[in-house]
């Protein structure tokens, strides 16, 4: 039984459905008429009206002059934070080849996708940080070419930070381009980029959709909705720390839910009153207020393996755990995007930096997929090699296997090769 103290309030999806029909009809005004489509969506919606998308290097370096010392300095401890740990990832990942029976061997190879198209949001907060977990990643992965694109601010051009950290992540291409024309110019080739065969980063729902609907044209990192976070907590945790990062999460936007899971109905009352208290005084409190009162909750448990199941059954994007069994979560919970245990690890650090990618799973994704990484810049692709011998021995298994299932042409492509090497044998005999 759970009980709760707060429910998110219904939402309707009307507004998707207008939503997504308006993207469709970006997208198809794109691949109809290309770069026209392009600049005639970047002026009515991003005020860019200069001729030029890509950056110069002497933009470039501009932006390099723009940020501080200390900001290059922070940059460069979360790159290396990050691929390190996607070095490691990369190294988990091995090529093989085995023989599996006689004359019979199997093999796996590892390939990077060839061009990569990284965007980089701009609105309420330009998530600098976006850049290392997806062009730097895409990098230590092998891609060969990787274009980075971020929306201009005010129509000037890219924010300088978010501009820095494109170049020192290893973008090959830079433009200045945002939201649905950036990704069907990334999917269908235009203004100078050329056609990319995966697209990754977050974005806006409008830049969500465009995803989703571009999915089989390219490929995409995943199909990231509104950011999310879920915190299970016991009367061991400080209710305003578990506040304050519940309300971290809901600035994201009016669109995010924050969760607490709790085995306390008298702590989850706590982090309730100290979430009213806090957004008295924080500065973003007119977006995370909304978040949390449209689709905040409290949900009260009667145990650990309650809130574990209860925790899987929402698949949060980011889940914290601040309980006085920390690692009991750890080693039973399932479904999740990226898990953040004990009150010394929090949210902000996976966003940031900390190593670990923060481009995850929403919307109960979690269920079935982690987030990005660099194994999904990652082909991985079997090959077979048979002797003749071998294919001569298997062929009259796998032509009745294709009879079975009515595949005549199959079979004779199996038939033919007993025929064709008992030939060769009676040849050389």
């Amino acid at each position: 039984m759970v009980n709760y103290l707060k429910k998110a309030q219904p939402q309707s999806r009307q507004a998707d459905r207008a939503l997504s029909d308006r993207v469709r009809a970006m997208l198809d005004d794109i691949e109809q008429t290309g770069d026209a489509a392009v600049r005639r969506y970047a002026k009515d919606l991003d005020r860019w009206e200069r001729p030029e998308f890509r950056v110069s290097e002497a933009e470039i370096a501009v932006a390099r002059k723009a940020v501080s010392p200390v900001f290059k300095d922070d940059f460069a401890f979360c790159k290396k934070q990050v691929t390190d740990f996607a070095k490691r990832q990369r190294d988990s990942m091995q090529e093989f080849e085995a023989e599996v029976g006689d004359g019979i061997t199997l093999g796996q190879k590892i390939i990077p996708v060839d061009t990569v198209a990284c965007y980089i949001p701009g609105g309420k907060y330009p998530l600098i940080s976006a850049a290392i977990m997806s062009v730097a990643t895409a990098k230590v992965a092998g891609v060969p070419h990787v274009i980075g694109a971020a929306p201009p601010r005010d129509g000037q051009g890219i924010f300088p930070a978010t501009l820095y950290a494109l170049a020192e992540s290893g973008a090959d291409e830079i433009y200045t381009i945002g939201g649905v024309q950036a990704l069907g110019a990334m999917a269908y080739g235009c203004v100078g980029m050329r056609p990319v065969d995966m697209i990754t980063g977050p974005g806006n729902a409008y830049v969500a959709e465009a995803k989703r609907q571009l999915f089989g044209l390219v490929g995409i990192d995943l199909p990231a909705g509104p950011t999310e976070i879920l915190v299970i907590a016991d009367d061991s945790a400080d209710p305003a720390l578990v506040a304050t990062d519940l309300l971290g999460q809901a600035e994201h936007g009016p669109d995010s839910p924050a969760w607490l899971v709790t085995t306390s109905e008298k702590f989850g009352r706590e982090v309730m009153t100290e979430i009213d208290r806090q957004l008295v005084t924080l500065p973003t409190r007119e977006i995370a207020g909304v978040a949390w009162q449209r689709l905040g909750e409290v949900a009260v448990v009667a145990h650990d393996d309650a809130a574990i199941a209860l925790s899987d059954q929402y698949a949060p994007e980011h889940l914290e755990v601040q309980t006085r069994r920390n690692d009991y979560y750890l080693a039973k919970l399932k479904n999740y995007g990226s898990l953040f245990v004990g009150e010394e690890s929090t949210v902000a650090y996976g966003d940031k930096g900390v190593g670990t990618n923060h481009t995850l799973p929403t919307g109960r994704a979690g269920r079935y997929t982690g987030g990005l990484w660099v194994g999904k810049f990652l082909k991985t692709v079997t090959y077979q090699k048979l002797t003749p011998e071998a294919s001569q021995r298997i062929a009259p298994v796998m032509g009745r296997m294709c009879a079975a299932e009515g595949m005549l042409a199959h079979e004779r492509t199996a038939t033919v090769r007993v025929e064709r090497y008992a030939q060769r044998r009676r040849e050389t005999s």
